[in-house]
């Protein structure tokens, strides 16, 4: 089951339907679905995160905790929303599109996924709009 929390002022508009696609991404990759957290905040709460648990001293968009166990995938999402704002107007995307791309990516990094060199990097993007073009469909 995938769940959506928020510890900043943001509401998913349709997480129903945001849930059922990052459900289907699992699946699609050959993955079962467990117990999968989203959880929506702000810069400090994400940089934060990013430095107690991670050691990283900068702000960033994304952090995933995998707690998967064999081919089930189990974790913790946390998002900042204030961060895929700015990427939104930096890379000239809709807010709506750059918050699923996050969402893929860190469903992605629970299948398997990382983006540490280019050629992993292109290989998530590359499933990334595989998996945006699956929704572009379905209001958000």
């Amino acid at each position: 089951m995938i769940s959506f929390s928020t510890e900043t002022l943001f509401e998913l508009a349709n997480p129903q339907i945001m849930g059922n696609w990052l459900g289907s991404i699992i699946l699609q990759e050959n993955l079962s679905e467990g117990e999968i957290s989203v959880v929506f905040c702000d810069d400090n709460y994400l940089y934060n995160l990013n430095v107690e648990f991670l050691n990283h001293d900068t702000l960033t968009d994304v952090i995933g905790f995998n707690y998967s166990v064999g081919k089930e995938v189990h974790g913790e999402v946390f998002i900042s929303v204030d961060r895929v704002k700015d990427n939104a107007i930096d890379f000239k995307q809709a807010f709506d599109n750059e918050l699923s791309r996050v969402l893929a990516h860190g469903i992605l990094h629970f299948c398997g996924y990382n983006d540490k060199t280019d050629l992993e990097s292109s290989l998530m993007r590359t499933k990334e709009d595989f998996y945006l073009n699956q929704l572009m469909d379905k209001p958000l």
